[in-house]
């Protein structure tokens, strides 16, 4: 695009911070030449990357017995005892799955491959036949093309995984929908100290084949508010894709759209903030945020006290709605009558009355005069 525009090999250089020779070698080496002129063309250019980069040569542990040996013995070699006797459990027999769950797993020595990579270097230091890098080894596992060492060896890595874990995926940050604005430390003050009503804790129950309830509840009040949550149409029947749509219920477009109608329903000094747990499920919290006008917080990692009111009305609905039972044959109207069941039971902590009575007393308080009640 640059070269394109007119700009120099200098100038391109500054722009993209690299040396001007290597932008120089760069447009010499990869330029089009079935053309008039010997023009820089980025397909062209990513055509001579790719065929220099094949290469016809075998991967150096087909080739290298000896190189093989130490690998492999480094990997899956048995532990012994002085007397040389075989110690620790069999382990069980590949499958081609993962390492076992809480199972016995095969003795060895389990070296890592940039263990052995290293050690090379200073048990051989002038054998330059006996080198190869921690990447290769993993290839020679894991892609099938390499070769060189058996696919079993995989249950001798520490994790044990049959199958590699792709690198964007270890780069992905756990929290990557918690912005600054949104961390617990940015809720207003008048939060803790309850006083206030319209500050609400929430979070998803889960139950069986990817099924959830949304919990809302009020922290002055303990009015709770319960979420549907039906599965998309499809779930069940459209084969799972990666990147797919989410059919579970719960996914971020549909848990915000089903969030926003639950509390857009209430009175506008009713919904001031909103705090809820770390799961993905609300990653579209911004676009939440603009449609009701209420901002959302996130507490902080395995924290749960930070919303203890929600998490001992979660304890509360456990009983109608038990673990290991799918969730999503509930109505909306069940869910209600629940909600409802929760709302008329007296609470200690209001003095033995109800969240529904909590609640109408805030709305028939001086402050908030002119407002309809609940009943």
């Amino acid at each position: 695009m640059l070269r394109a525009k007119g700009h120099g090999v200098r100038a391109i250089a500054r722009l993209v911070g690299r040396s001007p020779s290597t932008i120089s070698r760069e447009l010499r080496r990869n330029a089009s030449t079935r053309t008039f002129r010997l023009t820089y063309k980025a397909t062209t250019a990513q055509w001579h990357a790719e065929r220099r980069a094949r290469r016809p040569k075998p991967a150096k542990l087909t080739t290298n017995d000896r190189l093989r040996s130490y690998v492999q013995e480094r990997l899956s070699g048995r532990v012994t005892a002085p007397n040389g006797d075989v110690l620790g459990p069999e382990g069980p027999v590949w499958k081609g799955r993962n390492k076992p769950h809480r199972g016995d797993r095969r003795w060895v020595k389990a070296w890592s491959p940039e263990q052995i990579s290293n050690r090379l270097k200073i048990d051989f230091p002038d054998d330059p036949d006996m080198r190869i890098s921690h990447e290769a080894i993993y290839q020679a596992l894991y892609v099938e093309d390499r070769g060189g060492l058996e696919r079993e060896l995989v249950g001798c890595l520490r994790r044990g995984r049959a199958l590699r874990v792709p690198r964007a995926r270890t780069r992905q940050k756990a929290w990557a929908h918690v912005t600054p604005q949104s961390l617990l430390s940015e809720r207003p003050d008048e939060v803790e100290d309850r006083l206030t009503a319209g500050h609400w804790e929430g979070d998803l129950i889960i139950g069986l084949k990817r099924s959830a309830i949304g919990t809302l509840v009020e922290r002055t009040t303990r009015y709770t508010l319960l979420v549907h949550l039906p599965r998309e149409k499809g779930y069940g029947t459209i084969a799972r894709t990666k990147n797919g749509p989410a059919l579970a219920g719960y996914g971020a477009i549909t848990m915000k759209n089903a969030l926003a109608a639950t509390m857009e329903a209430l009175p506008p000094h009713l919904r001031r903030t909103l705090t809820w747990d770390r799961g993905k499920e609300l990653s579209a919290h911004e676009a939440f945020t603009d449609e009701t006008k209420i901002p959302v917080y996130f507490a902080d990692p395995k924290s749960p006290w930070q919303r203890g009111t929600n998490e001992n009305t979660n304890g509360l609905l456990r009983h109608y709605f038990p673990k290991g039972t799918d969730l999503a044959r509930w109505s909306s109207s069940d869910l209600q009558a629940v909600a409802e069941t929760l709302n008329s039971r007296p609470r200690e902590i209001l003095g033995w009355k109800t969240p529904a009575e909590a609640l109408n007393e805030h709305l028939r308080s001086p402050d908030q005069l002119g407002v309809a009640s609940t009943t």
